[in-house]
């Protein structure tokens, strides 16, 4: 069983992208790159990851996704000082 990973990446411009990902060493390279990555990322290259939360299907981390969509970028930067890397 593939572990799914839900994703903050920090951009250029300052703002907060999140997904999620099977694979967070290819999705970040995509978001580097031209073409492959999300629309809202590619003209806001280069993007570092800033978080990262591992889920155990699809489901979980698209739920996990959407709450934390819904978050307020102050709420977003407090969860990314939380994490470890």
């Amino acid at each position: 069983m593939k572990l799914w990973y839900v994703y903050m990446v920090e951009c250029v411009d300052n703002t907060l992208y999140t997904g999620i990902t099977t694979d967070i060493d290819r999705r970040i390279s995509e978001h580097n790159s031209i073409g492959l990555g999300a629309k809202y990322t590619r003209s806001r290259q280069p993007v570092k990851l800033v978080y990262l939360e591992s889920c155990e299907n699809r489901s979980i981390a698209s739920k996990r996704e959407y709450v934390i969509k819904k978050l307020k970028k102050k709420e977003k930067l407090f969860l990314i000082n939380q994490y470890k890397y």
